[in-house]
């Protein structure tokens, strides 16, 4: 019999895969590939918060990411977000004309490829790890890195779309 903790991870595990599919296989337009980001974030941000509390996953050490991989990815979405890559953190310097965007220092691409990087590699690990320590990994890693890409990229898809920047 299925747990209501079974039902998160299942929910998270699905939802990563989409994301991850999703990302591996954008649409051509950039807006209809946005306008799925913006439906899946929320529902990653769901899955992961309603987990129980992390337990130490004994994972704290895993196989390094490609870091070729990583810039290549995040180039091609950089180019393909074009200027709707960048955006305002809190405690960027603001300025004027084209020297306040050189300032912006958030980047939607950065968000996206951290988060398919961290979500790839705990869908990797299910083949060798247990449940409960694919979702401590995730949980701790959520908690230190890619949660925050996750919220600045939700803010970041938000003012976008409230702007008509992204129909």
């Amino acid at each position: 019999m299925r747990t209501p903790e079974d039902n998160y991870f299942f929910e998270l595990v699905n939802t990563a895969r989409s994301y991850c599919r999703l990302i591996d296989h954008l649409p051509g337009s950039q807006d209809d590939g946005l306008l799925l980001v913006i439906k899946l974030l929320p529902r990653l941000h769901a899955a992961v918060v309603a987990l129980h509390p992390p337990v130490s996953s004994g994972l704290a050490s895993v196989e390094p990411q490609d870091i070729d991989k990583r810039f290549e990815l995040f180039s091609w979405l950089r180019t393909r977000l074009g200027s709707r890559d960048s955006y305002w953190l809190e405690y960027d310097e603001t300025g004027h004309g084209s020297e306040a965007h050189e300032r912006m220092s958030g980047s939607l691409a950065d968000d996206l490829t951290d988060i398919y990087f961290e979500l790839k590699q705990g869908l990797q690990m299910l083949d060798t790890r247990s449940p409960d320590q694919v979702a401590g990994w995730w949980q701790n890693g959520f908690r230190l890195h890619w949660g925050q890409h996750l919220v600045d990229a939700e803010r970041h898809l938000y003012v976008l779309r409230a702007s008509g920047r992204l129909q």
